[in-house]
Formats: structure tokens, C-alpha cells, sequence
């Protein structure tokens, strides 16, 4: 009972702000006295936090010697650190995390004091503004360490943040219930709203409302597919009442930078039930708000995703079977801001996904590889993708087969009189065109024969100019 009255003091604290903006609640406009009723609601909280005592292997594995030295240096101070997060979850689940990310009581001003007084070096300032410091400890490895907060005003892509030193505050800001939980470093697991409960049923559910969780960043609707992608067991066992919420407030993503949302969509199409959550993703009206075409091209996703999802497809590739046309991949592009490479797979995918019949399957690829203008070895693996996309029987051959080289080099051509420079690379790309159309067969001097014709054709070519 007394830790139940403990959680609603904490509570009442992160809702104080409101209080202090407006007098009684009949001042806030209809929406906004939805929203301070959605606040007020407590999520479901255990008791008793504290769920169990780790000692794994994987636990055990992380404390590096230099992390033994974080543990003293803040203990020393009297300040209390734990791990929060993705890592806990994955520890939990028997797996070694990649990255740690640490909570602490300590301010950033007492950690960059506590730092400074113990000579240890601190990177990436940039993080202080959101609360995080990075110590380098022995000049060998980096701690990324976050201030306890509450947000105290968001506008659905940042937050304004208040410091606090209340777990349960900091652990009710978060988004999903799986990654709301800390691991103190003598494994101790501290669960506040029952992540190790849905972690164990693979449940993925917000933190409380899941409309609140949604508006203080629209980014946790795609963080919501990933992570079921990464934690569910089957691909479509959504429960209703998220995805009505994800639908009401699709629109959201419009606002949020396209770096972010293919940061979160290409691991999405990288995971497990990719083409299942891409065509939830489409029936939750998000497409157009991502870049997609209105109504995708949801026949032809669910095609490849049934013939050709265990071919590892690009995300790129699986992604581009929503588009329809060229002009689609322009606007994907425009809006996701992709690499160079992951536009020009997309343009390729659409231009050279339907079949192309030929007594040897592999040729029109081949072909196409040689021919192109831009590096050969980019070509192939776009045309690997097709391969896949298509699911030929025939892509371990083509990932074996090596790119020919051309018989034909500049000092043959120079001999013949043709003439150096930028005229010169014209003319190579000429005959690798027609060596190409011959299946690689002509020797460099049955290709040098072709000289007088293909200069006839450049010329003819230079006159209509």
C-alpha cells in the first residue's frame, strides 16, 4: 500500500506542470482536457519493482574493466546508475547486447564536475542539451549516460525535458513497456509497468495510453512494427485497440524528417515479418505519409514477400514492390532521403523486375552489368536483387560469375587514330555495348573491326546535336 501511494505522489509530480499553465481543468479546450484525462491515467505499475536478480552469462559478460571503473567512480560520488533499455530487454532474453545505455540521479552539471575532478575525458557534448554525458574511461571505452527526465513539453517530434531522480518517471516517458525497464548493475531488474510480462507473452504494448505515447513522437508508430517485427512470434497478432490508435494518428508522421523515418522503416524490411507488417503499415493509411503511393501496390508485396522473402532481400528491394513506376521511386527518394546506391537499386528494381526471356537466363543481367554507366560492381548487385525479387533459381551462379574484362584497351584504340580524352571513353563505352550484344564472345580484334561503324555512328550522333 505504501509503495502504491509512492507511485501516485511520482505521478502527480509529472503532471504538476499542467496545474501551473491552467487554473481548474474547465480552462483547457476540449482536446486539450482529453489529453489531461489521458495523463492522469496511471498505467498499471507493480508494487514492487524490483522483479529479480540476474546472474547470466550475458550479464556477466559486459562489465569490462573499464566499466567496474564507471561503477566505483559513481559510487564513490554517492550517485546511482543503471542500465536502461533496449539492453535490458535483450539481456533478458539471453542475448548480449550491442550497445549499453545507462540512467543516473546525476545531473550532467554533477557528472561533467565528477568527471573533471577525476581527469576522465568527456566526447560528444552535443548530448548534454537532452541530459547525456559520454565519459571515456582509460581512453578506451565510451559510456553514454542520460539524466533521468520527464518530458515536460512535446510537439510530436522533440521533447522539452525536466530532470528528475525518480525512475518510475523516467520509465513512464518511454515508449513501449519492453524498453522501459533498468538493470541495476548488481542485477537487480526493476520493472515498473510489467515489460518482462509482455517480453515473456512477446507482447508489444505502449507505456500507458498509447495515444499520449504516440503524440510526444509520431516516430513511435514505425518504433511500434519494429520492435514487434524483432519480439512477436507471429506476424499478425496486433491487438486491435493499438492499431485503431496508430490509424487516428497516422497523419503525425508527415511532420517527422525522412532520415528518421527510413532509419526506423529499413529496419522494419531488414527483420521478421517484414511484407506482413509492410502491408499493416498500408492498412493503417501510413503510405502516404512515408513516401509510398496512396494505394501501393500491395498484389505485387505480398507476390514477392510469399516467393522471395527468404532471399534476404535489400530493404530497398522489398520496399520498391509497393511502387509502381519510376516517378514513384523519385518521390520514395524525395521523401526518404536516401543513399545514392539504395535510389539508384530502387530505379533499377522497377525498370528491371519483369522477366526477360533468353536462352540462358543469366545473359540480359550479365548484359546489363557490362553495359552500364556507373560501376559494374554496383550493377551486379542490383541486378542480384532482381534475381532475388524474382526468386531465380539462378542467383548462386550469377554471384559466382565474374565480371569479364574488356579485350580492348586506350592504346589499341589510340593506334587505330582515335583520338585521347572524354572522345576516347565514348567510344570504349561504344564497343563495350557491342561486345556486350555479341555475349562477351568477340575477340579485341574482331571489336576493333566494329571501329569504323561505331565511329560513323558517334559522328552521325555529334551532327544532330
Amino acid at each position: 500500500m505504501l509503495y502504491s501511494r509512492c507511485i501516485y505522489r511520482s505521478f502527480k509530480r509529472a503532471i504538476k506542470f499542467i496545474y501551473a499553465n491552467y487554473a481548474t481543468v474547465s480552462d483547457l479546450s476540449p482536446q486539450d482536457r482529453i489529453t489531461f484525462l489521458r495523463k492522469m491515467a496511471l498505467p498499471r505499475a507493480r508494487e514492487n519493482p524490483m522483479i529479480m536478480k540476474m546472474d547470466t552469462i550475458e550479464f556477466r559478460s559486459i562489465f569490462s574493466h573499464e566499466l567496474q571503473a564507471l561503477i566505483t567512480l559513481f559510487k564513490e560520488y554517492g550517485f546511482e546508475i543503471r542500465i536502461a533499455g533496449g539492453a535490458v530487454r535483450d539481456l533478458l532474453m539471453g542475448i548480449k547486447p550491442k550497445d549499453l545505455d545507462f540512467a543516473t540521479t546525476a545531473t550532467p552539471t554533477q557528472m561533467k564536475d565528477m568527471f573533471t575532478a577525476e581527469n576522465v575525458r568527456m566526447i560528444n557534448m552535443n548530448g548534454e542539451k537532452h541530459g547525456t554525458i559520454t565519459p571515456r574511461i582509460n581512453d578506451k571505452e565510451n559510456f553514454e549516460i542520460t539524466t533521468l527526465r520527464i518530458d515536460v513539453l512535446t510537439d510530436g517530434r522533440h521533447a522539452e525535458v525536466q530532470f528528475t531522480t525518480d525512475w518510475m518517471l523516467d520509465a513512464l516517458r518511454r515508449d513501449l513497456t519492453i524498453n522501459s525497464m533498468f538493470l541495476g548493475l548488481d542485477g537487480c531488474v526493476y520493472d515498473y509497468f510489467y515489460g518482462y510480462d509482455d517480453l515473456k507473452k512477446r507482447r508489444i504494448a505502449f507505456v500507458g495510453d498509447a495515444a499520449t505515447r504516440i503524440k510526444e513522437d509520431y516516430l513511435r508508430i514505425l518504433r511500434y512494427f519494429r520492435f514487434y517485427g524483432r519480439i512477436a512470434v507471429d506476424p499478425d497478432k496486433h491487438e486491435t485497440e493499438t492499431l485503431t490508435v496508430v490509424k487516428e494518428n497516422a497523419s503525425g508522421l508527415e511532420n517527422i524528417s525522412g532520415e528518421r523515418i527510413w532509419m526506423e522503416l529499413k529496419k522494419i524490411l531488414e527483420g521478421n515479418f517484414a511484407g506482413d507488417l509492410m502491408k499493416t503499415i498500408v492498412k493503417c493509411g501510413i503510405a502516404p505519409y512515408i513516401g509510398l503511393p496512396e494505394d501501393p501496390d500491395t498484389k505485387e508485396l505480398e507476390k514477392v514477400w510469399r516467393q522471395s522473402g527468404h532471399n534476404n532481400l535489400n530493404a530497398i528491394t522489398l520496399l520498391s514492390s509497393l511502387l509502381y513506376t519510376q516517378e514513384d521511386v523519385v518521390a520514395l527518394n524525395a521523401r526518404l532521403k536516401l543513399s545514392a546506391f539504395e535510389r539508384d537499386l530502387a530505379m533499377f528494381v522497377v525498370q528491371h523486375r519483369n522477366p526477360k526471356l533468353h536462352s540462358n537466363p543469366l545473359m540480359p543481367y550479365q548484359q546489363l552489368v557490362v553495359k552500364a554507366k556507373s560501376k559494374p560492381t554496383d550493377i551486379k548487385k542490383m541486378a542480384t536483387e532482381v534475381l532475388k525479387y524474382n526468386n531465380s533459381p539462378y542467383i548462386d551462379d550469377f554471384e559466382k560469375w565474374e565480371i569479364p574484362k574488356f579485350p580492348v584497351s586506350g592504346t589499341m584504340l589510340k593506334e587505330k587514330g582515335v583520338e585521347g580524352g572524354r572522345f576516347m571513353g565514348v567510344v570504349i563505352a561504344e564497343l563495350r555495348q557491342v561486345w556486350a550484344d555479341g555475349e562477351f564472345k568477340l575477340s579485341a580484334e574482331e571489336l576493333l573491326e566494329e571501329l569504323p561503324n561505331v565511329l560513323n555512328v558517334l559522328a552521325t550522333k555529334r551532327k544532330h546535336k
